[in-house]
């Protein structure tokens, strides 16, 4: 790869400065892409609305005087002369242009216009004239020293000379395909585009080629793990699974049927299953994560349910020797309060395989628990743990198969359904009876609406969830807390009904407590955090109110709906916020996890696909995760075909994408 230094042009100076924005060789030069694109047409001033950006054009008229402000800031004033009459040009933080800005300077302004002031507050300013046509003028980022002009001279002046030199990295066949542009034509498209039809078909080129070689890795990846890291090849009696499944009080959905059948197909296969069961809470992937483990069982092995709170995990335990409690099997609980004496049969009985499910919190990842033949592991709630939380209890057998479960995948979850190794099982399908929480948002001046519902909700003997996103005062932030609430909430109902609170400061116990009281309906009122996000079943809960909604995440909403709902009556979630409504909007009108999680994909970002950030983007030069979902589905198919196809294999695109795997 030609070396900067061999650029006409830039000297040690230059190329340091080019460092500084991660540009090293020539592709990087190439690639270093414009963050936006001004367009530079005149506008009419007398037509411009007050919000509209501007773009004119004209002499400098009066000598720039520098206003200073505390703080290093400063602004710049001066009068200029244009075809439409003299305006005034305010422009922050250019004290550094002055010298530039002679009398009779031509230049051109972008910017808003006050036209009550007659003054055009800038946002850039450019030397020379406007011409009669269109022109489209890319903006880099740059640093002190190294101005716009400067950079893209350098990178025309590659392209003009080194363009040819360029690796194209998507084969031939599928640039004759989609009829792409070849790379050079694509690559000076960008930098200088004549309109934007073809600037969005370079652009369209281009991303593909970054998701087609970031595509082309995954799957090189994910076929190498799956040839050495085969997992359990097990055969189990599916008679006795029938009879299980038949002596339910109720019928599998069509969804639950399906996606047990695919966790089924993976676990008697000898690939490793990394599976996700998607679904709303209430939607019935508790039963067939249990279910999977009794064909597990079935088969010989072991099973390890790993859940996020002792009250949850205590649940999972008494419902499931509910669901078996005519078979053979052994299952025990396993979480932190439990004494060390009566945890050393349960280490004993996992050593040598008598216990068949163990169910616990991350008392299953000590280091004193050794396992017989760990055969799956399940972890409810994903989203709850750590990336590494996961990866240790998976670690504690041999290539157990590994099952995840969640409301509402988080970001980088999702990310890996599109693209990762991860399959996902989706149960979209509600029991019979099961019906949808009406949510709506609710600004503060709304409250006394609120109120009254809670009021008639109560009267009903129903229960309230109430959530708050702080614990305590801060003096940083002016939010809703959960000890305000409780005064509020008293002042309202607590003359006829029971006001208690829960939250993360609370030990354990104090918190297991309460909200032991509130599933026997000795609470009327729960005020809370998002620690009650993941809970028990309180079937009698048919309402919950979010204070400040705006402060969560589109996820965490959804997961904190979940909390009501959990019966045949009608339920109802209240979102209250002042701010940001416009986003709250999309809990109003969908129940759809993957819908949600995909917004919160594009609020927050993927995360690190191959690390333990659970947010934020991986650093695309031209494509973005949040909106080339199309591009990015068909570059993962079409790098997967070419990879797998042997025809290809002496390709030298293909031979050099593999190499750069193998050394990155």
């Amino acid at each position: 790869m030609l070396e900067l230094s061999k650029v006409k042009g830039i000297g040690p100076k230059t190329e340091m400065l080019l460092n500084k924005i991660g540009i090293t060789n020539i592709d990087d030069l190439v690639t270093h892409y414009p963050f936006r694109y001004d367009v530079l047409k005149r506008s009419n001033l007398k037509e411009v609305t007050e919000e509209e950006k501007i773009v004119i054009d004209g002499k400098v008229e009066s000598i720039p005087l520098i206003v200073r402000f505390k703080g290093g800031l400063n602004k710049l004033n001066f009068r200029l002369a244009t075809p439409q009459g003299p305006v005034g040009v305010s422009i922050f933080n250019r004290a550094f242009l002055k010298p530039q800005l002679e009398i009779g300077t031509s230049i051109i302004v972008l910017g808003k216009f006050d036209q009550k002031k007659n003054i055009i507050n800038a946002s850039d300013i450019k030397f020379g004239a406007l011409s009669n046509t269109e022109k489209i003028e890319p903006v880099y980022h740059t640093t002190s020293g190294l101005n716009q002009k400067t950079l893209s001279g350098y990178i025309n002046n590659v392209l003009l000379k080194h363009g040819n030199d360029i690796e194209d990295k998507i084969p031939r066949y599928l640039l004759d395909k989609y009829d792409f542009l070849n790379k050079k034509t694509a690559l000076n498209i960008v930098h200088n585009p004549p309109n934007f039809e073809k600037l969005k078909e370079a652009s369209m080129r281009l991303k593909y080629e970054e998701l087609f070689e970031f595509m082309f890795k995954i799957n090189y990846l994910r076929l190498e793990k799956e040839k050495s890291d085969l997992g359990i090849n097990r055969q189990g009696n599916k008679k006795d699974l029938d009879k299980i499944i038949k002596s339910l009080s109720y019928e599998l959905t069509n969804d639950q049927q399906k996606v047990l059948n695919e966790i089924i197909e993976d676990l008697d296969s000898d690939k490793r299953m990394n599976r996700i069961i998607q679904g709303d809470v209430g939607s019935g992937k508790t039963i067939v994560s249990f279910l999977a483990m009794y064909y597990n069982y079935l088969c010989g092995y072991q099973s390890a349910l790993m859940a996020p709170t002792e009250i949850l995990a205590i649940q999972h335990f008494n419902n499931m020797k509910q669901v078996f409690k005519d078979t053979d099997i052994n299952i025990e609980l396993l979480t932190g309060s439990i004494t060390k004496k009566d945890k050393q049969p349960i280490y004993k009985g996992l050593k040598d395989g008598s216990i068949n499910i163990v169910i616990g919190t991350h008392a299953l990842i000590q280091d004193e628990v050794e396992y017989n033949n760990l055969g799956l592991v399940v972890t409810d709630e994903q989203h709850r743990f750590g990336v590494n939380q996961r990866t240790n209890l998976k670690n504690k057998g041999v290539k157990p198969d590994v099952l995840y479960m969640s409301a509402t995948p988080i970001p980088r979850t999702y990310a890996l359904t599109i693209y990762g190794d991860m399959d996902v099982s989706i149960i979209k399908e509600m029991p019979k009876g099961r019906k949808p929480v009406k949510t709506i948002v609710r600004s503060e001046a709304q409250i006394k609406e609120v109120l009254e519902k809670m009021h008639e909700e109560l009267k009903n003997n129903h229960q309230i969830y109430v959530i708050a996103p702080l614990i305590e005062d801060s003096e940083n932030v002016d939010l809703t807390t959960v000890c305000n609430l409780r005064d509020k909430m008293n002042l309202a109902f607590g003359s006829k009904y029971k006001i208690d609170i829960v939250h993360g400061k609370m030990a354990p116990a104090a918190k297991d407590l309460i909200m032991g009281e509130f599933k026997q309906n000795k609470v009327n009122i729960l005020i809370s955090t998002t620690v009650i996000e993941v809970g028990v079943d309180v079937p009698n809960a048919t309402m919950m109110v979010i204070f400040d909604a705006n402060r969560f995440g589109l996820s965490t909403l959804h997961q904190l709906r979940g909390r009501v709902g959990r019966s045949d009556l009608e339920s109802h979630c209240i979102l209250i916020s002042n701010a940001d409504t416009k986003r709250l909007e999309i809990m109003e009108s969908t129940h759809d996890g993957f819908v949600i999680s995909e917004e919160d994909f594009k609020l927050r970002g993927s995360g690190d696909i191959f690390g333990t950030k659970q947010s934020g983007d991986m650093s695309f030069k031209i494509a973005n995760l949040k909106s080339d979902y199309k591009i990015l589905s068909q570059a993962k198919k079409d790098s997967l075909e070419f990879l797998k196809d042997k025809d290809y294999d002496n390709d030298p695109i293909k031979i050099n994408l593999i190499q750069s795997v193998k050394t990155d």
